[in-house]
């Protein structure tokens, strides 16, 4: 399965964020859920000098590896399931 084109070019500004010591972590809540989330943004400056945060994703709660299926590497198009669960669609 092909990582999309937007996917890949925001990996890529968060690689150059990081590089250049303009990633942050702010603490935001989620907008449909009210939950805390703990947000990694790359940091910008405005044309007026205000800083610009941009979202990329939040910190996954709990343990990640609960949290994520990782992809079959016997089924381009498909995922490992869990141990006793049927494989996602």
């Amino acid at each position: 399965m092909a990582i999309p084109d937007h996917a890949r070019t925001n990996f890529n500004t968060l690689l150059r964020a990081a590089e250049d010591g303009n990633l942050a972590l702010m603490e935001c809540l989620d907008a449909v859920t009210g939950e805390r989330r703990y947000v990694l943004c790359a940091v910008g400056r405005a044309d007026d000098g205000d800083y610009v945060m941009t979202p990329f994703g939040h910190l996954a709660d709990g343990n990640p590896y609960d949290a994520y299926l990782p992809p079959n590497p016997d089924d381009a198009n498909g995922f490992v399931a869990q141990s006793g669960d049927d494989p996602p669609p």
